[in-house]
């Protein structure tokens, strides 16, 4: 879903709880990955891993020069064989540390196994955010959690679209005085993708 779609979707989510609500749970995830200087892990279950908030997450960072919001995926089923991207396993999970956000994004309350490595990378100190299951085990760890639950207007991959719009819409401002050297990299290749200039 491209900027366009992402913003004839909000003018019809207009007077729904929704656009707070995504709103609400972007300005969590940014400020915890912003804060902390980055480290967000982003895991599904083995049968529904979040491909595309992953990539959407990637590009937001890069669009909006906040380099935080790139995840790396962790997936259930990574082979030593696989990309860098893709080869991040489980274990990763394991040495989630304080300063650490995990998203967890799964349409229903996950198994005790993948349960178990979110409370454990959580009493290590990492923030917890999920999205999906309005009841269950993980919405009751998590630090924030962004309720989706079945038969709502929206999807779960819908939803995911609203967030990862607003986390690079409301990423904070470049402060004032020395830039840091990603900020000036990340404004140059902002610069070098755009489209140019129409001319008449």
């Amino acid at each position: 879903m491209d900027a366009v779609r992402v913003a004839l979707l909000r003018e019809v989510l207009v007077g729904t709880e929704w656009l707070g609500a995504t709103r609400r749970f972007a300005g969590a995830l940014r400020g915890s990955v912003v804060s902390h200087g980055g480290g967000l892990l982003l895991v599904g279950t083995p049968e529904y891993e979040p491909w595309h908030l992953a990539a959407h997450l990637v590009d937001e960072a890069a669009w909006s020069g906040t380099p935080e919001l790139a995840p790396t995926l962790v997936r259930h089923d990574a082979r030593p064989s696989d990309p860098a991207h893709l080869a991040v396993g489980l274990g990763r999970l394991e040495a989630a540390r304080r300063g650490e956000t995990l998203l967890v994004v799964s349409p229903e309350d996950p198994a005790s196994p993948l349960l178990e490595r979110v409370s454990d990378a959580r009493r290590a100190g990492a923030t917890v955010l999920s999205l999906g299951p309005g009841e269950g085990e993980l919405p009751a760890m998590a630090h924030e959690a962004l309720a989706v639950p079945d038969g709502s207007e929206l999807d779960l991959d819908t939803v995911q679209h609203l967030v990862s719009a607003a986390a690079g819409e409301n990423a904070l401002p470049t402060p004032h005085g020395r830039r840091r050297f990603r900020d000036r990299v990340s404004r140059l290749a902002e610069h070098l993708t755009a489209p140019p200039p129409a001319r008449w």
